[in-house]
């Protein structure tokens, strides 16, 4: 039988293997492992540690860091005193940490760090609510500590000798915390993806957290000797799922060291199992081209021929061992990918394109699709056969899905049920009632997303329902998905991101970000001097190889959605910008205010646009960025002649 809640399911996993290896972290350069009694050890300590700091039912303790067993064991902890635990993005701003400590009014705040600790004294009044804010690494803490610090900041090492010395003193005060506990209480509060608005926090049970994680194991099982690294962010509804099958399945959890030593970890693990959103495939994509670029002649024919023939393999249902052979062995191997038994991208749709590109080099590259709100992945292409690209796979067995008010082509809303669905937004009783609506006394969730249900069981997602568009009267009315004409774009390794226009419109026209690091290599390879991003994009060389792009993806398009204008930003779309979310969707809502003056110019014809605005780089400080940017068309600039944009002159900290 299956434990009730996630303190319940770890103590039965360190009672009955102890000395199994649970977690393993890479600090210094080396890997570390904790047994699952190791990892009951401190979680229990931690446990009781903050329950003498005051927290029980009812209470939020917030977790603010990287990926670390650490914050696994907090939140596990926070269950265990009948909390509720709250995952925060640790590269979000203070403004996006203080909104959600004082919307859920946490009353502890786990930190990892001296830079997460600073972004919640720097909040002042907004953050008074908190009574402790407790951080792992001491490093740089010095400067807190004395007369006139804040009273409280206290170091973790700290709270675990407390709850050691609760547990010498009373054996049986973990026992009485797991007796006390409500499997049907809500434990965790995972915030959306926020494209519209504030991200809203979805409560989820214990009980329907643990049962949905167990319904995809049925589906995509997992052992004791299967290997998963954590990339993805611990607040993101998919990795709070991995921790829970990890707490199920007992695969080992790995932690890489830093997020820029990941894939020199990934390759020493050889995961076996892993979930990564579709712009970090993309973006693995794009790297391998570019890597290519700078090898030699023969190994980019025999790459070219290799990947060649795996893709018509791919095409005829079978696999090439010469292509494998050729490419994708050695491709594998310098990826991490080699022991892949389960690969997986959810949270947006996924280009066909790069699907293929990852099947033909023998990556079992599936689509799987969900919410936060229905606990996660619900949906997903099975691991027996090849998947159909279009779709995204079929339903769990006990979800329940169907379409709302579908067109004659049967595309309509995702509508959606299952017993381990959310139980409604935190503190947002309005949002709960807009999204989760009774049908026939039963409820289901709207989801948003515009899809097709086929007869053989296949989902089909077009589409967020609201950004389904239709070209103005003088098109028809034609309708088109900017998402798909996006993706189409991306799979370009000198895209980045980009926004697909013409709601409205006579024509669909689109923002196109450079994919910084393939265009840098790029113009190195052919001797053009630059300085930042900026004055990269405004090169007329790179809007040459733009067009070019473009034009050969407008070949793939229908008619009605080929880009017919574009500019070429002068910066990436960035979260801290509020641009995107922390999870890299589009908010375009922003995009349209902020760009109103590009999109203006896109449908006017204005053939040049002087710009002058301020950016917020990643450290946080501002900098100026004065340029010109030029109407793009697929044929050639608006004006017709290939002349120079202006070159992009950046003031203050590099762009």
């Amino acid at each position: 039988m299956t434990p009730s809640t996630l303190p319940h399911q770890l103590d039965a996993n360190a009672r009955q293997w102890p000395d199994a290896i649970a977690a393993r972290e890479k600090a210094l350069g080396l890997w570390r492992t904790s047994t699952w009694a190791q990892c009951l050890r401190d979680t229990r300590a931690l446990a009781l540690g903050l329950q003498g700091l005051g927290v029980g039912p009812g209470d939020v303790v917030a977790l603010l860091g990287q990926n670390r067993p650490q914050w696994v064991f907090g939140q596990i902890a926070a269950h265990a005193c009948g909390a509720m635990s709250l995952g925060i993005y640790r590269d979000s701003l203070a403004e996006e940490v203080g909104f959600l400590v004082s919307f859920c009014r946490a009353k502890v705040v786990l930190v990892e760090d001296e830079e997460q600790v600073d972004k919640l004294l720097e909040l002042g009044d907004r953050t008074a609510g908190v009574q402790h804010i407790v951080y792992a690494d001491p490093r740089g803490m010095w400067k807190h500590e004395g007369e006139g610090g804040d009273t409280r900041l206290l170091p973790l090492a700290t709270l675990l000798e407390r709850g050691e010395t609760t547990l010498r003193d009373d054996p049986q005060a973990w026992d009485r915390l797991l007796a006390a506990l409500d499997p049907q209480a809500v434990a965790i509060l995972c915030t959306t993806s926020g494209t519209t608005s504030q991200p809203k926090p979805a409560m989820l049970s214990a009980a329907g957290f643990l049962g949905h994680a167990a319904e995809m194991l049925k589906v995509d099982p997992r052992g004791p000797g299967d290997e998963y690294v954590s990339v993805l962010p611990l607040p993101w509804i998919g990795e709070q799922v991995a921790l829970g099958q990890w707490l199920l399945s007992r695969f080992t959890f790995n932690f890489c060291e830093e997020v820029e030593t990941t894939p020199a970890d990934m390759r020493e693990i050889g995961p076996t199992a892993m979930l990564w959103p579709p712009r970090a495939w993309e973006s693995t994509a794009a790297d391998v081209q570019a890597r290519m670029m700078d090898a030699s002649p023969l190994k980019r024919a025999m790459y070219a021929w290799g990947l060649k023939l795996g893709y018509r393999a791919l095409d005829e249902g079978r696999s090439s061992r010469l292509s494998q052979w050729l490419v994708g062995r050695a491709l594998r191997d310098r990826l991490g990918f080699s022991r892949l038994a389960s690969a997986t991208t959810g949270g947006a749709p996924l280009g066909p394109d790069v699907f293929r590109f990852f099947r033909a080099i023998g990556v079992p590259l599936r689509q799987v699709y969900g919410q936060t709100e229905l606990c996660g992945i619900y949906v997903m292409h099975r691991r027996e056969g090849t998947p159909d690209f279009a779709t995204v796979g079929k339903p769990l067995d006990y979800v329940q899905i169907r379409i709302e008010n579908p067109d004659r082509n049967g595309l309509g809303e995702i509508v959606v049920r299952h017993p381990g669905m959310f139980l409604g937004f935190y503190g947002n009783d309005e949002a709960t009632r807009g999204d989760l609506r009774d049908h026939d006394g039963v409820p289901w969730l709207h989801t948003g997303d515009a899809g097709i249900l086929r007869e053989d069981g296949e989902l089909i997602v077009v589409d967020r329902v609201r950004d389904l568009a239709h070209l103005g009267e003088e098109a028809g009315r034609a309708a088109f998905s900017p998402q798909f004409v996006e993706n189409k774009l991306k799979f370009s390794p000198y895209v980045g991101e980009c926004v697909a226009l013409g709601d409205g419109r006579a024509f669909v026209t689109a923002l196109v970000c450079i994919r910084f690091s393939i265009v840098s290599k790029w113009a190195e390879k052919n001797r053009l001097a630059f300085t930042t991003y900026s004055d990269l994009s405004a090169r007329p060389e790179v809007a040459d190889l733009l067009r070019r792009e473009i034009q050969a993806i407008n070949a793939q398009l229908p008619e009605a959605q080929r880009v017919r204008r574009f500019f070429l930003l002068y910066k990436e779309l960035d979260p801290d910008d509020g641009e995107l979310t922390r999870t890299r969707k589009v908010r375009r809502n922003t995009i349209n205010e902020r760009y109103g003056f590009l999109i203006d110019a896109l449908y006017s014809g204005q053939a040049v646009v002087p710009v002058d605005t301020t950016i917020t780089l990643a450290d946080g400080r501002k900098s100026r960025i004065v340029t010109t940017l030029r109407l793009q068309t697929p044929e050639g600039p608006a004006d017709g002649a290939l002349a120079p944009a202006g070159p992009a002159r950046t003031t203050g900290a590099p762009a």
